[in-house]
């Protein structure tokens, strides 16, 4: 049983800014902002990381797209532009072991690619 700190934010065993909760996936404030609109997006169900995406689970990529186009809308930034970022491993930038995907908006993003 995996139980890092967003398995707790989901089991609201950590107090946190959940913005969309569903049987699927939760979305809540990251707690270190890099941008005005900075969210996390995590399934509710335990993927270590893209790795592990499987036949059984691929459709919760699609959903965590379209609450990530939800959530731009709800905080208007899906006209200006926003970035999505799934980190992968540790050399991939992935600070918790745990599949997320982040939307980030509000200010012009830089691209480093």
């Amino acid at each position: 049983m995996v139980n890092n700190i967003f398995k707790k934010i989901i089991n609201k065993e950590i107090k946190s800014n959940i913005l969309y909760q569903d049987n699927i996936l939760t979305a809540f404030e990251d707690i270190n902002p890099k941008t005005p609109v900075h969210i996390l997006i995590v399934p509710n169900i335990f993927i270590k990381n893209t790795n592990y995406i499987t036949q059984n689970n691929k459709y919760i990529f699609g959903e965590m797209f379209l609450l990530a186009k939800k959530l731009a809308k709800k905080f208007k930034i899906n006209k200006t532009g926003y970035k999505l970022i799934i980190n992968c491993g540790k050399n991939g930038g992935q600070e918790v072991k745990y599949l997320h995907m982040h939307l980030l908006g509000g200010v012009k993003i830089k691209s480093i690619v």
